[in-house]
């Protein structure tokens, strides 16, 4: 998103705070005076003004050039692009009844606003023309860059289609957006509707910071006093790998691959169908063979054929490791006298058990190092030693919620770069998962306008006063997300749509990937991994059981990402007409990979929300492991270089990856940083896959 604020972005003063000028610090929104019913008038007014500003480049009579075309759309749709991005900043991380239904009305309305722009074919003959005469014009390399991802954006939103073919379309873009928001809907419904109470005798294995942090969520809930496990990824994962009743586990299990798949009101089974079916007929209307086709044309991968093959490498390495480690899973069961074949609920249970045997390592013994606070300084401290920024903690900036926290970034030498909003707990008012986005985007087109970024995670928050204890997996997140951050705040363009993470799906994976390479370094992890109730720093002998178990369970994490990756795949290149009934298509594709029984899919059709709540990930959630292959590479240069912080490395992983967005072909700015395209088994040097099974 894209926006400049103040005083001439904003309609007249009505009364409603979406359409005045803001005068808080920095121009940010002033969430405590902004209530629901202020949306639908001021997305009213913000759609007519950007119809009005296309409605005057369509007709400008002078010949087009670059400035009346192409910066002049740059230019347009401000108000939208501020009102946009606080109502769903709201929707994703504090929504309520009223805003959800909102969110129905205006995610029509926004595909009926965009439809006849983006299929405009008098202003696409703008841009076609322009693009057709650019070796004279006389562009910047980021102006080239900006006419080219123009009309590519033009052309594959149907701009050249006949009028037939366009009304469809438009139909298609509205219907979808529809099912895009009820899918997400019907998850968070399903959500916010379970949870399992948690007595005295069912708390049997759980560490004392998991049961605080039920505690937490129960008080959240309404019901002090009380301790409940939730269908937040950040509570399950832990209950499972620590609880030692296997009939509890079993349950919570149960109900988090059951979102959105229970035959009630928030099913998501029939909408997929009819996404899937649309997606294609999308495809072919603009000439592909399948939505894969279509989708993976605008990438780095180019083709699903690359995506497959990518994928097809890692599945045997990664199921042959799994299945190693099943069988040891197994063996342990047996030990226990336990009757039973190790079922997907169990996994993550004995998978802790044998990381102890093998590493002599779990993660309930990090936790107390990982507290939420320092690993918050962590990454700070890691951005400021990298990139010269400084993060400086801000009480006067409204928030959307009293957890929200605000920090002013500053360059070395003391310019302000915008402001970094962090949310890290979990809720029954936020979306799950975690997520990075803007309230407002880095640009120079008129004047520097510094950018307003958010980091959304689940955290479980600690109960009675005590600090969030993570886990090295949501020490993890926090990085990713913050490396994302990094992405948005380090952006220095001068065109809104090429600002920060406006890049390839699976390009825009790479800055936040390599980032959590940080957060396992040993001298990262040696100042700022303290105990929060003695501030003792992590022991020697920890620090490195935990360096050493990193790869462990490798098998599994490779096994349930890829299956998720490859059934993304599947769905978007097979007809829709063959898919069927979507359990029974999971199923079938499933037995085709050799999925072990043992573990379940990263994401569930029903609940797949990267791939079924919008397009942005649909045929490419396999983008996560294409940026691994480079930023695996990526972090090779900083071990070449002898120094994880070296300043040359560093200055060139600013200006070529994080500071130049959109601005470049992606594949020329990984090898203007690295000297050399990546080298494809990093990836599994890093998972540690590229060793034989026994020696894990």
């Amino acid at each position: 998103m894209s926006e400049s604020s103040g005083p001439n972005a904003a309609a007249p003063s009505t009364g409603n705070p979406l359409l005045q000028a803001w005068t808080t610090p920095f121009e940010t929104p002033p969430f405590a005076e902004i209530a629901p019913e202020h949306f639908l008038p001021a997305f009213e007014q913000a759609f007519a003004d950007h119809a009005a500003e296309i409605a005057a480049i369509t007709h400008d009579p002078t010949e087009p050039d670059f400035d009346n075309t192409i910066t002049a759309l740059e230019r347009s749709g401000k108000l939208l692009n501020r009102v946009a991005a606080v109502f769903y900043d709201l929707v994703s991380a504090h929504s309520n009844p009223a805003l959800l239904e909102i969110d129905k009305d205006v995610s029509l309305r926004m595909a009926r606003h965009w439809n006849p722009i983006m299929m405009n074919a008098v202003l696409f003959g703008r841009i076609a023309a322009l693009r057709d005469k650019r070796a004279e014009l006389k562009l910047t390399s980021e102006q080239q860059r900006l006419l080219e991802r123009t009309y590519t954006r033009f052309h594959r939103s149907g701009a050249g289609l006949d009028d037939a073919a366009k009304a469809r379309m438009a139909e298609i873009n509205e219907r979808l957006a529809q099912l895009g928001t009820n899918f997400g809907h019907h998850l968070l419904g399903d959500e916010q509707d379970w949870f399992m109470e948690l007595g005295e005798s069912d708390t049997d294995g759980l560490p004392a910071s998991y049961v605080a942090a039920a505690r937490a969520a129960a008080e959240e809930r309404g019901m002090p006093g009380k301790a409940v496990v939730t269908l937040s990824r950040s509570s399950v994962e832990p209950f499972l790998k620590s609880s030692s009743r296997r009939d509890l586990r079993e349950k919570v299990y149960r109900a988090f691959i059951a979102r959105g798949d229970n035959g009630n009101a928030n099913d998501n089974n029939a909408l997929i169908g009819e996404i899937l079916s649309l997606r294609e007929e999308t495809a072919k209307l603009l000439g592909y063979p399948t939505y894969a086709a279509y989708r993976l044309e605008d990438s780095m991968a180019k083709t699903p054929e690359a995506v497959r093959g990518l994928l097809e490498r890692v599945w045997k390495p990664a199921r042959a490791r799994a299945m190693a480690d099943r069988d040891a899973l197994q063996e342990l069961v047996a030990e226990d006298g336990g009757n039973f074949k190790l079922a997907p609920w169990d996994w993550r249970y004995y998978a802790e058990r044998l990381r102890q045997r093998r590493a002599n390592f779990d993660d309930s013994a990090i936790k107390p190092y990982l507290a939420l606070d320092n690993m918050i300084a962590a990454a700070f401290d890691t951005a400021t030693r990298l990139f010269g920024v400084s993060f400086a903690e801000r009480n006067d900036v409204p928030v959307w919620h009293p957890d929200v926290r605000v920090w002013e970034v500053k360059d070395a030498d003391g310019a302000h770069r915008g402001l970094f909003y962090g949310d890290y707990y979990a809720r029954p008012s936020k979306r799950s998962g975690a997520w990075m986005t803007s309230l407002r985007d880095q640009q120079k087109l008129d004047g520097a306008v510094a950018p307003l970024i958010i980091n959304v995670c689940n955290f479980a928050k600690g109960a009675d006063g005590e600090p969030s204890l993570l886990s090295p997996d949501d020490a993890r997140t926090l990085f990713h997300e913050f490396g994302h951050g990094l992405h948005g705040m380090l952006s220095d363009v001068v065109y809104p749509s090429l600002s920060g993470t406006s890049v390839f799906t699976d390009f825009v994976e790479l800055p936040s990937q390599l980032y959590e390479h940080w957060q396992e370094q040993p001298q990262v992890l040696q100042q700022f991994a303290r105990h929060y109730q003695t501030g003792e720093p992590l022991p020697d002998d920890l620090l490195r059981r935990f360096i050493a178990a990193r790869k462990f369970n490798q098998g599994f994490a490779t096994v349930e990402f890829v299956s998720s990756a490859l059934l993304d795949l599947e769905f978007h290149t097979q007809p829709a007409s063959a898919i069927g009934e979507v359990s029974a298509f999971e199923r079938r594709e499933l037995e085709k990979i050799g999925m072990p029984e043992e573990i379940a899919l990263r994401h569930r059709p029903p609940q797949f929300a990267h791939i079924f709540t919008g397009d942005h990930y649909a045929s490419g959630y396999y983008s996560y492991m294409w940026s691994e292959v480079m930023d695996a590479d990526a972090f090779g240069a900083f071990e070449e270089a002898g120094d994880i912080f070296d300043p040359q490395v560093a200055k060139r992983l600013r200006d070529d990856i994080y500071a130049s967005g959109g601005s470049r072909d992606p594949e020329e700015a990984y090898i203007a940083f690295r000297g050399r395209a990546p080298e494809p088994d990093a990836l599994l040097r890093r998972r540690g896959l590229l060793e034989t099974p026994e020696a894990a």
